[in-house]
């Protein structure tokens, strides 16, 4: 059988040929690409010249290139258009790659080059992005295990292998409880105070299923609408239950073992290495080098918010008892703060989203890019895609080809919820070709019905701008290795351009350039508009309290969390002093987490809220010099380019000229 995973690809760009590939080929394509990995790690070990930086620590960051690309399809598709095979074969192959990875970073002879080229580094004048490459190195092999014992060593293979096996089965469940449930309703009148666009998105959705009436789900662009506009409170309850419920039901998708399995195999690896938890082991990596600066950070944002968050609940509770709701719950929060947010800025979603259109929405973020950066977007149709409502778009500088990016907007059944922006492939530069990188932006806002267009929400309009700033960190690259390219960069950092660049959604100036009607063309009033930018703070103390509550459950888990506690007894307990509704003994956050027990924020969580810190300071800037200025926007662009080849404090010191200030953030959120 003919493999397209294993030729070169032909195709534009050499982009991933999604149309030649079928779920069979990832097997044999991991096993055949891992083989050739594994060889060229033994030309390293073989090598009979002196160890030196070129033959050990620059060819290693070269090697296995192509099972990275496969590596990065193959997961892109897990996430984005996932099958009952395809979860089948990542249950195989996650512990393979596991396996391979720890065998690299065990290997003792290989070490023990590294060890040499580190130990005498001196010798090599190595420039700066050398010199952080050889030190990642290191530090990456003796985080991996390489200073332990044989027998340590095999422990801590043993508990990398499993970790990868069921953090993807945590994932597998949440998708699945998401995908199992939806709510039927044939009654009209029980969708009262709905707008009528998301009634009809509810109606395709009970059409979809051959079904009369509507349909709601626990897809996000299903199930946020519903809780912010239906006026039936026990339909909310029922569906806020229904989602607090994920994983949390006794059931074959029950994760509530998994995370008690999940936190303890991570506290066994970090005591491997000598740390006293897991938090301790990450946030060695981190900026906040420690879970002691992380918990002061986030209890200063705790006793600066919590008094802003309990006023704003007391102005929804007033407007509840209006209604007869003597005890508001937490499903009535988003009804009642929508409500609250039409009194006091007379702004309304669904009167907002006709001014919202994906596409026009789409061309400002590639216009504020083409201001900020002189990048151009050209969409083409000879790139394949893995599902035909993927859309993609050459990217170019100077007339110089920059990068390729994938855009996939709408929910499906095979796709996790949420927004994220992913790489099919890394930037960096080899033998004097700057290889360009292939950049994927994945949301899940609602899709075009009959003849109206994606509308976004204006949250929805900063997810966009959310993500397209990550996906600009990987396009503007400049990096000689790709373990050093784009988003490779600390984790409390990485969500810095992503941040920044929601901050041109308030904006009044950048707004009127792409806010028009989609059948008129009438732009959003200069009224609504300052309303918009106004609003910006709506909440805030609520939002604030929440974002901490997270983090601060997120480090719990990971510095104290015994494994014989209780998942929601540990959940209330952390997070009381963060929670202003009553708990529900139904529900839980934690076995849905998946931020923590399958994504990369494990002991991290609190860097949307440091990264916060470092974008008000970093707009601030630019707000004190105007939005759009060349200069600065040329010092940001060095930043963004920089990739992990300098330290983050460094780069954002060499940007801004001095330190962030925490001030920044308080300032923006509370005056």
């Amino acid at each position: 059988m003919q493999n397209p995973l294993l030729q070169t690809f032909t195709t534009k760009y050499n982009s991933a040929p999604f149309n030649e590939i079928k779920e069979e080929h990832f097997l044999p394509a991991f096993q055949e690409l891992i083989r050739l990995s594994e060889k060229e790690i033994d030309a390293i070990v073989d090598n009979k010249e002196e160890p030196a930086f070129e033959n050990v620590i620059e060819a290693l960051a070269y090697s296995g290139e192509q099972l990275d690309i496969i590596s990065s399809i193959f997961f892109n598709l897990n996430s984005a258009e996932t099958n009952d095979e395809i979860q089948k074969i990542a249950q195989e192959v996650s512990p393979l790659l596991t396996e391979f990875s720890a065998k690299i970073s065990q290997n003792t002879a290989l070490f023990k080059k590294i060890k040499k080229v580190f130990d005498e580094k001196e010798k090599y004048h190595l420039s700066e992005e050398q010199q952080m490459l050889l030190n990642e190195t290191y530090k990456g092999f003796v985080r991996s295990g390489a200073l332990l014992n044989e027998a340590d060593q095999e422990k801590f293979k043993n508990i990398s292998v499993e970790l990868s096996k069921k953090s993807l089965q945590f994932g597998q469940n949440v998708l699945a409880e998401t995908n199992n449930y939806f709510k039927h309703i044939t009654n009209e009148k029980e969708m009262q105070g709905i707008p009528e666009a998301i009634l009809q998105q509810y109606r395709e959705e009970a059409k979809n299923r051959n079904l009369e009436g509507f349909v709601i789900t626990l897809q996000y662009p299903s199930y946020s609408p519903f809780m912010t506009y239906a006026e039936n409170r026990e339909l909310r309850k029922e569906l806020a239950l229904a989602n607090g419920k994920k994983s949390f039901q006794n059931n074959e998708f029950d994760n509530q073992n998994l995370i008690k399995e999940i936190i303890s195999l991570k506290q066994e690896k970090a005591k491997l290495l000598g740390y006293e938890n897991y938090a301790d082991y990450v946030l060695e990596e981190r900026m906040a080098k420690s879970p002691v600066q992380v918990k002061s950070f986030l209890n200063e944002l705790l006793e600066k918010a919590k008094p802003y968050a309990e006023k704003e609940i007391e102005e929804l509770k007033t407007l509840a008892k209006a209604d007869g709701i003597e005890e508001m719950e937490s499903y009535d929060h988003t009804f009642y703060a929508e409500k609250l947010r039409k009194h006091k800025f007379d702004i309304d979603d669904e009167e907002l989203k006709p001014f919202f259109q994906l596409e026009k929405v789409q061309d400002a973020v590639f216009g504020l890019a083409h201001q900020l950066f002189g990048l151009e977007f050209k969409e083409t149709n000879e790139v394949q895609v893995y599902h035909d409502e993927v859309k993609t778009y050459e990217i170019f500088e100077e007339g110089d080809f920059k990068a390729l990016l994938y855009a996939d907007y709408f929910p499906r059944k095979g796709k996790r919820a949420g927004a994220w922006m992913t790489s099919f492939k890394n930037q960096f530069i080899k033998n004097g070709k700057n290889h360009r990188p292939h950049i994927s932006v994945v949301c899940n806002f609602s899709k075009p019905s009959g003849d109206t267009p994606s509308l976004l929400t204006f949250q929805e309009v900063t997810t966009l701008f959310h993500e397209f700033g990550h996906a600009l960190h990987g396009v503007m690259a400049d990096t000689i290795y790709p373990n050093l390219s784009g988003t490779s960069v600390k984790w409390d950092f990485v969500e810095l351009p992503s941040q920044f660049l929601e901050n041109y959604c308030y904006e009044p100036e950048f707004l009127k350039t792409f806010a028009k009607h989609y059948q008129t063309g009438e732009i959003l009033s200069d009224e609504k508009i300052q309303k918009i930018s106004d609003s910006k703070n709506f909440m805030e103390g609520y939002q604030t309290l929440r974002q901490v509550g997270f983090g601060i459950l997120d480090m719990s888990y990971h510095t104290t969390f015994d494994k014989a506690g209780d998942i929601k007894t540990f959940e209330v307990q952390e997070t009381k002093a963060t929670n202003l509704y009553p708990s529900n003994p139904e529900t839980v956050m934690s076995t849905s987490f998946s931020h923590i027990f399958q994504g990369g924020y494990s002991a991290g969580y609190y860097s949307y809220k440091w990264a916060e810190v470092l974008d008000a300071d970093a707009f601030q800037y630019f707000k004190e010099n105007g939005i759009f200025n060349p200069e600065i926007a040329a010092k940001y662009k060095i930043l963004l380019s920089s990739g992990g080849t300098k330290d983050p404090m460094e780069l954002y010191k060499n940007f801004r000229g001095s330190e962030p200030q925490v001030e920044s953030l308080l300032k923006r959120a509370f005056g």
